[in-house]
């Protein structure tokens, strides 16, 4: 390395005679030149490799967590180590800290309709605290509650139709994480048919502190848009979100101005004082004659005698507006919940123009797992803009609900024929069915006809 340098040293006249002290010191500069730069060059390699191989301080990759046995319980292998992280992540299913809470103490909670429930807020705020890995989204918590009558149907297809009618809750659930409880208990002897429902719901709010919400959907209520989420963000100023229009509670004084067959109710000591008032009117109470009277009188429209839960919550909303009304919010711009027989009649074209909207957006008609269908509704949406909401519009339906079909007791209404209560059923479940199949490959070509199936090819619909 130094050779080129010399014939310039022995040019140099003051460099002319080198002795063995010069010779000796051009030796070592020459050698720490060469250590220097081995150095230099080994130091460049060693940043190289520190780059291309992370340390185990840095954030690990799929193959560290696959072979850091150490720091995965010593399993050693990949599934294990997610598993691990998975675990870490989410509520933990397996742990109950020993600590005392509202659960331990039989003077402050009561699961029957008859005994209130007090400091609530502070109760459910409490548990949450000791459970902290429930805590992670639980102003977004949802818990479906749906259920049916304790013995059998009267109606010999009914038993069928409940099961695809809970089928179809549960695809729902599945879809968007939610917990679903499907009860099947009279939980209070003297609260039947509509009333039934609500020593479910308040039972549910106390075995479930980690649900910020509570949504009760009647049996014969599907999900006909499998892919919609709840705006949530519009309700947080509210505890109780039913369908219904403001203007037929308040000025038309009509009992139809809303529906409380399906409704979410936020967990909260609010919802149980306004169901404490909201049951005052049931058959368990001895005022309950007196109250079907009362709102009988108030709503002129309302033709039968007994006190039910939907004219007690329009009273309460109107009679006692400045106690409860700010906190309720009816819905009327989107189908919370709609009427089965003006929805049933436009599933075919609905179909046709959402297979219209795929055949030009490459991304909608991509085949994927299901557990990512959220990404793709929310995707969806901005080509949905024009398609407009409720009645007249090409959007799906979210909930079609069965009002007045009975397909358990099979005594519906007489406003509708048998064949048209049972064919529109199977529209609606199978217009849903076909949403959740396609995720699978499959399709049922007539939604009259349950039994038939058929794959769908690829890139459907082309």
């Amino acid at each position: 390395m130094v050779s080129p340098e010399l014939p310039h040293y022995h040019n140099n006249s003051s460099m002319a005679k080198s002795s063995l002290r010069s010779k000796s010191s051009f030796w070592v500069s020459d050698s720490c030149l060469f250590l220097g730069g081995a150095f230099a060059a080994l130091l460049l390699v060693w940043s190289f490799w520190s780059f291309i191989t992370p340390s185990s301080e840095t954030t690990p990759t799929f193959e560290s967590l696959g072979t850091k046995s150490n720091s995965v319980g010593g399993s050693g292998n990949l599934a294990d180590s997610l598993r691990c992280a998975a675990g870490a992540a989410g509520p933990n299913l397996q742990y109950d800290p020993p600590e005392r809470t509202f659960y331990d103490d039989p003077e402050l909670v009561s699961y029957t309709i008859d005994q209130p429930v007090m400091n609530w807020d502070e109760k459910r705020r409490e548990w949450l605290l000791h459970h902290r890995s429930f805590a992670a989204g639980a102003r977004d918590r949802i818990l479906i509650v749906t259920g049916s009558q304790p013995s059998h149907c009267k109606n010999p297809m009914g038993d069928h139709f409940l099961l695809r009618f809970f089928k179809n809750k549960v695809d729902y659930s599945r879809i968007h994480g939610y917990d679903i409880f499907y009860n099947n208990a009279l939980l209070h002897p003297k609260m039947f048919a509509y009333w039934a429902k609500y020593p479910v719901v308040r039972a549910a709010m106390l075995a479930h502190p980690e649900a910020e919400w509570i949504w009760w959907v009647d049996s014969d209520a599907a999900f006909t848009d499998m892919e919609f989420k709840l705006p949530l963000e519009r309700y947080k100023d509210h505890n109780l979100i039913v369908h219904g229009w403001t203007h037929l509670i308040h000025e038309m004084k009509s009992w139809t101005g809303l529906n409380a067959g399906v409704f979410l109710i936020r967990n909260c000591q609010w919802s149980f004082d306004f169901m404490d008032a909201w049951v005052s009117m049931g058959p368990q109470t001895p005022d309950y004659e007196r109250w079907g009277h009362i709102l009988r009188s108030t709503f002129k429209d309302k033709l039968f005698r007994e006190s039910d839960d939907q004219t007690g919550l329009a009273y309460l909303i109107t009679e006692e507006k400045e106690k409860w009304a700010d906190k309720i919010y009816l819905e009327g711009e989107y189908y919370f919940e709609g009427y089965w027989e003006e929805i049933v009649v436009t599933y075919d074209n609905i179909t046709e123009r959402y297979n219209e909207m795929e055949r030009g957006v490459r991304t909608l008609r991509r085949r994927h797992a299901e557990k990512v269908s959220e990404s793709y509704g929310a995707f969806r949406e901005e080509y949905l803009k024009e398609a407009g909401n409720g009645r007249g519009s090409w959007r799906r339906p979210f909930i079609t609900h069965f009002t007045g079909c009975q397909p358990c007791s099979g005594n519906h209404n007489q406003m509708y024929s048998d064949q048209s209560c049972w064919d529109g059923m199977q529209k609606a479940l199978n217009f849903a069915d076909n949403q959740v199949l396609r995720k699978y490959g499959f399709v049922h070509p007539d939604l009259l006809d349950s039994s038939s199936v058929s794959p769908i090819p690829f890139d459907y619909p082309f």
